[in-house]
């Protein structure tokens, strides 16, 4: 397994821990995190991505994704409304 496999698997299931609808925004494409394949076919690094995040547990679910993709070395900027 690959390190970006490793990433992709456990910034889903992360993800999925959270009510909260949490989204991947690179180029044109929206991406729900919680899914493995959707994050398998996107998730490149040296990219720039926007996470999108709404709903009862944003603030926490914000700080721990931030977290994890920071861990894997992937940028994201997280876009607050």
């Amino acid at each position: 397994m690959s390190s970006n496999n490793a990433a992709v698997v456990e910034i889903a299931q992360t993800a999925g821990k959270f009510s909260s609808s949490i989204v991947l925004q690179t180029d044109n494409k929206y991406i729900d995190v919680k899914s493995i394949l959707g994050l398998f076919t996107t998730l490149v690094s040296h990219k720039d991505y926007e996470l999108h995040v709404h709903g009862s547990d944003a603030e926490e679910a914000k700080v721990t994704m931030q977290e994890v993709f920071a861990k894997h070395g992937l940028q994201i900027v997280v876009v607050t409304d």
